[in-house]
């Protein structure tokens, strides 16, 4: 069945709503590791200005379906969060060029292995999956109810009756519009949450002008502009090891898309996306920037909206692509209260659970085999994510895959289902 295509204003707000609930997500990797590797104000704003103007690039190189890559869906990318620790280390350990150096391998190894890796799609019938969405919104919930009490769990104003006060009535805005409002005003209920949530905020002394008024007016990206990359072994592989869990990561992503859409998510159509994956991780590395993958949170963002074309991400695209230009423009998003942005956060990311969960009921669960291979690929996804520091035991390397609670669902739903289910318990293509 067709989705209705919606007008171009209609668009147009739709795709703010969608840069609105990924931007913090967008700007927070640049901010921390500019941070850490001591980034003047100069070369701070040129990281998050492009970071942004390469998010709406990378979204673009996704939606536009060709023959060599884009997987063609309503999908918006932004900068892997997974990838901070990694590129600090490099960063601090070697030079800002090896980090850059590394990135470039890892998009080139991205996109070499993109057909090989696609064919992991038998490995993923509907008990997987279904697992795997749960896990990725469970997984992110902790992240917005953070965000709800302030952002900084160990600061003093943590949980402050200001902060939640601002979370809930956000949340509660955005229900009251999906109970009461119609048609177009309820597809934007989060946009609404999102700018009276910030307005009452403003009311209450927690919003400050001031990146807006610093922010210059106009950037351009700039090759190289930290310089000639350099490449050293050991970071490649980091980087590397780090792409293959935005892979996975992106593989639960396209699945909960194409169950969203009625869609079947071939293994072209997987190949088509890492493509796109890893030519923006080039694209990252050439800019001075960082590596990009497939945002989660905009999925419960489609789920809420009802609006599942692609047109609103398309103007989203442009829009972030216009905010990287203009710096002073985009330092607008930065303005909105962590507590506002955790609210609608919550609402987005257990609408991601309850779409996996949902997928869940095409699961027999009458085989005690599909309760085991659900709950423990669950219980130990969720436990990684709360203590990933149970691995720091074991080599770097491994700590790099298994501190991830989406990949330790996907590794334990896809083993367990071969172990318990055999070739009955693959995907037919």
């Amino acid at each position: 069945m067709m989705e209705k295509e919606v007008s171009q204003g209609r668009a147009a707000v739709l795709g703010l709503q969608h840069l609105l609930a990924m931007y913090s997500g967008a700007v927070a990797v640049p901010l921390l590791i500019g941070t850490a590797l001591n980034f003047n104000a100069e070369q701070m704003t040129y990281l998050v200005s492009i970071d942004i103007f390469m998010c709406g690039l990378a979204t673009f190189l996704q939606l536009a379906r060709n023959r060599y890559f884009g997987i063609g869906l309503p999908v918006v990318l932004g900068c892997a969060i997974q990838a901070v620790e990694p590129l600090k280390m490099i960063g601090k350990q070697f030079t800002i060029g090896t980090m850059y150096g590394a990135i470039i391998v890892a998009g080139f190894f991205v996109f070499l292995v993109a057909g090989q890796f696609s064919k992991i799609k038998r490995l993923f019938p509907p008990v997987v999956t279904g697992t795997l969405i749960t896990v990725i919104g469970l997984t992110l919930i902790p992240i917005a109810v953070q965000n709800m009490g302030g952002g900084d769990a160990t600061a003093k104003a943590f949980g402050a009756p200001k902060n939640l006060f601002c979370a809930f009535l956000t949340i509660a805005i955005i229900l009251g519009v999906q109970v009461l409002g119609k048609g177009f005003v309820r597809s934007i209920a989060v946009l609404i949450g999102l700018i009276v949530g910030s307005l009452v905020a403003f009311l209450m002394g927690m919003v400050s002008l001031s990146p807006v008024s610093e922010a210059a007016w106009f950037h351009l990206p700039q090759p190289f502009y930290f310089g000639v990359p350099q490449f050293e072994w050991s970071s490649s592989v980091t980087m590397i090891i780090i792409s293959l869990v935005s892979m996975v990561e992106s593989t639960g992503v396209f699945f909960a898309l194409g169950n969203l859409l009625d869609k079947d998510i071939t293994a072209d159509d997987l190949k088509h996306g890492y493509r796109a994956e890893g030519l923006a991780v080039i694209l990252g590395g050439v800019f001075n920037t960082f590596p990009y993958t497939t945002f989660s949170q905009n999925v419960g963002l489609l789920e809420l909206s009802g609006i599942k074309t692609k047109r609103p991400i398309y103007w989203s695209a442009v829009l972030l692509m216009l905010m990287g230009l203009l710096p002073k423009v985009g330092a607008l998003a930065t303005i909105i209260p962590t507590p506002v942005l955790g609210g609608a956060m919550l609402v987005m990311f257990a609408m991601i659970s309850v779409q996996g969960i949902r997928m869940l009921f095409d699961v027999d669960f009458k085989d005690e085999h599909n309760i085991l291979i659900v709950a423990v690929s669950i219980g130990l996804g969720l436990g990684v994510s709360v203590y990933p520091g149970i691995f720091q035991a074991l080599p770097k390397t491994l700590q790099l895959f298994l501190g991830n609670g989406i990949v330790v669902a996907s590794l334990c739903s896809v083993l367990l289902n071969l172990i318990f289910n055999g070739k009955k318990g693959l995907d037919k293509e």
